[in-house]
C-alpha cells in the first residue's frame, strides 16, 4: 500500500479489525520511510460482480439494485413490511445472484426470487407483484393465484 503522505511503497499494518458487520476489514498502517513515519487507514472489502441480465427482447443490461429495491417496495407499499425487513431482502436476493457463479442470468431468476421473497413477506405484496410479474388478464388470474397460495400454505 503506497503511503498517501508521501508516496512511498512501504507501509505496514498496525492493526487490523471487522468492521460494517464483517463485511469490511479496516486497517491501521504506518509509512516505514523515516522520514514520515505518518499513520493511516485503509478499508478492504470483496469486489463482487454481479452478474449481467438478459432481457426478453436477447438485450443485456447491468443488475441495477435500485430497480430491485423499487419494485420490492411499490409492491409491498402500504404493507406492514419494515425498511430493514426490505433491505435484508434486497442484499439476500443479490447474494443468491451472485452465489450463482454466472456472469449472465435471464431477468426472469430476479424475478422468480423476488416473487420467492415477497411470498414469504406478505400475501398481498406477493399478488400484486405477480399480477404485473405475470401480465394477469383478468380475476380470474388473480383468484387462481390465490388459491395457489393458500393450497401451499
Amino acid at each position: 500500500m503506497r503511503c498517501p503522505f508521501c508516496g512511498d511503497n512501504e507501509t505496514k499494518v498496525i492493526d487490523s479489525r471487522l468492521v460494517a458487520e464483517g463485511s469490511q476489514v479496516r486497517r491501521r498502517r504506518e509509512c516505514q520511510r523515516e522520514e514520515c513515519r505518518e499513520r493511516f487507514t485503509t478499508f478492504e472489502a470483496p469486489e463482487l460482480v454481479m452478474p449481467r441480465l438478459i432481457k426478453n427482447n436477447g438485450s443485456r443490461q447491468p443488475f441495477d439494485e435500485d430497480k430491485l429495491r423499487s419494485g420490492l417496495l411499490r409492491a409491498l407499499e402500504k404493507r406492514p413490511v419494515s425498511i430493514e425487513t426490505i433491505e435484508a431482502t434486497v442484499d439476500r436476493i443479490k447474494h443468491e445472484l451472485r452465489a450463482t457463479g454466472e456472469r449472465e442470468l435471464p431477468t426472469q431468476v430476479v424475478g422468480e426470487l423476488v416473487m420467492d421473497a415477497l411470498r414469504e413477506l406478505d400475501d398481498v405484496a406477493y399478488v400484486r407483484f405477480a399480477s404485473v410479474y405475470r401480465s394477469f388478464q383478468d380475476v380470474n388470474e388473480f383468484r387462481e393465484e390465490i388459491e395457489r397460495l393458500d393450497k401451499n400454505r
